[in-house]
């Protein structure tokens, strides 16, 4: 099944279990600024919500995820005073951070290129799919301008120090053939079949446990920012809540029976106890 609205800057469809959100603008290459940033946060904030949607997948509408702010927009913003410029960068970073704590794995799908705050964008998914002859590039440097979006912090994730400083420095691309080998980029697909792989991986994630995949996704967050014992304690707090959990005694069960899990229905006959305590 597949629903679709749209607005000025966001499509918005879901394909089973996937939410599937685009970046709305082909004519600029799928440019991006603040509208399109309070609506993505708003369509995230709405996929968490909805218990039948397991994933969010991230794409570009047309043949390009995104070119990065526009930048006839930003010399107009340039010209005002810098606490408006600072609350503009917010927006961005709100999304950023909304797409980094999100529960549910959101995926990005990458044809084309993705520049600037659009390689912020892509790097902030938890996976990331691209067509083989995709480019990224951190290209604020060639207009005069430095990194937002947390992408300096996403590519020191990622990326040799040194690797990292070169592409901020030169705004050069590199491809997604390139990131692929470097573990950057998950899987890679023909062009024009990014979107449909990451809808795919989607709709895998969507079968599984979805309270330990969301506790997954906050330990692999922390990982790099905490030290060995932070860590640990996260984890045992986490494994702690988990075996409580419905999920493990599915799993288990399921792997002692050597039967397959059905999470989907277990999280059906939840939500069904769920409305019936609501009802009375």
């Amino acid at each position: 099944m597949s629903n679709e609205a749209e607005d000025n800057v966001l499509l918005t469809s879901t394909q089973g279990a996937v939410r599937v959100l685009k970046i709305n603008d082909p004519a600029t290459r799928n440019s991006i600024g603040p509208e399109f940033f309070e609506a993505a946060s708003q369509a995230i904030s709405e996929a968490n919500s909805q218990s039948g949607i397991g994933a969010v997948v991230i794409a570009g509408a047309g043949d390009f995820f995104s070119s990065g702010g526009n930048l006839k927009m930003l010399a107009q913003v340039g010209q005002r005073a810098p606490e408006e410029r600072r609350a503009r960068l917010e927006l961005l970073h709100d999304l950023i951070r909304n797409i980094r704590k999100s529960p549910k794995p959101v995926i990005a799908a990458v044809e084309g290129g993705a520049s600037g705050a659009g390689m912020s964008l892509a790097l902030a998914a938890d996976l990331l799919v691209a067509a083989h002859d995709a480019f990224f590039s951190a290209a604020y440097v060639k207009a005069g301008m430095t990194p937002d979006g947390g992408l300096t912090a996403l590519l020191a994730e990622s990326l040799p120090r040194q690797f990292a400083t070169q592409l901020c420095l030169t705004g050069e691309r590199v491809g997604a053939a390139r990131l692929h080998e470097l573990g950057v980029v998950n899987s890679l697909s023909e062009p024009g079949q990014a979107l449909a792989s990451a809808i795919e991986l989607g709709q895998q994630l969507a079968l599984g446990p979805e309270r330990a995949i969301g506790r997954i996704l906050g330990l692999c967050a922390s990982a790099p920012h905490l030290d060995l014992k932070e860590q640990m304690d996260c984890e045992a707090q986490s494994m702690t809540d988990s075996l409580g959990d419905a999920e493990a005694a599915e799993g288990i069960a399921a792997v002692l029976a050597r039967r397959s899990t059905d999470f989907v229905v277990l999280r059906q006959a939840e939500s069904e106890a769920t409305n019936r305590i609501g009802r009375a």
